[in-house]
């Protein structure tokens, strides 16, 4: 998302020779005769220009607006976006795509995406330091600590962190912003939203039948390894299987850990190969006992599982070929019967509470943020680029 751009005015020197670009936030008030004043000063800079000489005095305005430097692709209230942390945040987008390969617009597509992201959340960051919020560096170091906890060793930690072209500096540098942007939101935005009783009442009166289970559903989590190669599996670890030797090898290591009473959702974070659902400790939902049917094999050893348990070693199959391309372990986490269930259920109270204060922040935060938006001066100059290079 970016920003509107900023009126500018333009003022003539003394002489009546020159003229210059100030850049500046307005309020709608100000636009028409800010418009006017546009008018007129450009009248007094072609003024100094003879008949003759109009090509001189459209140079001459031209030299009023700023030349970006190469290395940046935006700005927001004159503050730089930097080329180099694009090129980061595309590199991410790459990866997260595992390895699919794009067309130069594809490309250009993935870069702009992230330059809207950089502004959004420059233009977040912005705004809490006018109220004076930021992240400690203890709340930096902490964090940190926390990402280093997952690696065996610091050598590890910092492959890791080589990996995506971080250093250590960029690392903390992206926890601050994103601790402060949480600390913005949390003070602005969800400090204020109130959920009464009354709301999850008659929002579970307007919606008893989505509480009423057909049939069985169950709360599981996975583990994968893949002997497919890809550039980013997607786990804290960034651990990799690239042959079924090596994921059968290490699928078998880590049932031999979660037998010895390894905790689940550590392990799926650290060493599952599904980018999909590693980051949440390999939770996959809740699906009903039918879907589960759906792979006799698989289904039949989760529906036999006691919440808490694990299956065996599971293969995945290509759907088509029916090849095998890596293993599985599943986890049952919880089971739900089928049946009504009643608003006296702190589950479902619980869960239409979380609901509606989902929605109301996210409601919250996307009007927040267009007035954020409309206040700020965003010039983008790679969607400036991208727009020249197809005129041409």
């Amino acid at each position: 998302m970016m920003g509107k751009f900023g009126q500018a005015q333009l003022a003539a020197s003394p002489n009546g020779t020159n003229c210059r670009a100030e850049r500046r936030i307005m309020s709608s008030t100000e636009i028409s005769s800010t418009n006017s004043q546009v008018r007129n000063a450009g009248n007094v800079c072609f003024r100094t220009a003879a008949a003759g000489m109009l090509p001189m005095a459209l140079f001459l305005l031209a030299g009023c607006k700023h030349a970006q430097a190469p290395d940046v692709v935006a700005t927001v209230n004159g503050h730089a976006i930097m080329k180099a942390d694009m090129n980061r945040m595309f590199q991410d987008q790459l990866a997260q795509a595992q390895g699919q390969q794009n067309s130069p617009e594809e490309s250009d597509s993935l870069r702009l995406s992230s330059v809207r992201q950089l502004v959004s959340e420059e233009i977040l960051v912005q705004r809490a330091a006018k109220l004076n919020i930021t992240a400690t560096p203890e709340e930096v170091d902490a964090k940190v600590n926390d990402m280093k906890s997952h690696f065996p060793t610091e050598e590890q930690f910092e492959a890791q962190l080589k990996s995506t072209s971080r250093t250590l500096e960029d690392l903390k540098r992206d926890i601050r912003r994103s601790i402060t942007v949480d600390k913005l939101l949390n003070k602005e935005i969800k400090s204020k939203i109130s959920v009464t009783d009354a709301d999850v009442t008659n929002y579970f009166n307007q919606h008893k039948a989505d509480f009423n289970l057909i049939e069985p559903r169950y709360h599981i989590a996975v583990i994968r390894v893949t002997n497919v190669p890809s550039p980013q599996p997607g786990n804290l670890q960034n651990s990799k299987a690239t042959t079924d030797a090596e994921a059968k090898k290490k699928i078998q290591a880590l049932k031999n850990r979660l037998d010895s009473g390894e905790d689940f959702s550590a392990i799926a974070q650290n060493f599952s190969e599904d980018p999909t659902t590693a980051s949440s400790g390999g939770d996959m939902g809740f699906p009903f006992e039918s879907q589960l049917k759906s792979d006799p094999v698989v289904g039949a050893a989760i529906l036999k599982l006691k919440p808490g348990q694990i299956t065996d070693i599971y293969p995945i199959l290509e759907p088509q070929s029916k090849k095998t391309v890596g293993y599985a372990i599943y986890k049952l986490i919880d089971r739900e019967p089928q049946g009504q269930r009643e608003i006296s259920d702190p589950v479902v109270q619980q869960s239409i509470r979380e609901l509606l204060r989902s929605g109301r922040s996210q409601l919250m935060q996307n009007a927040y943020f267009e007035m954020l938006r409309d206040q700020a001066k965003v010039e983008n100059f790679f969607a400036e680029q991208i727009v020249n290079q197809g005129a041409k």
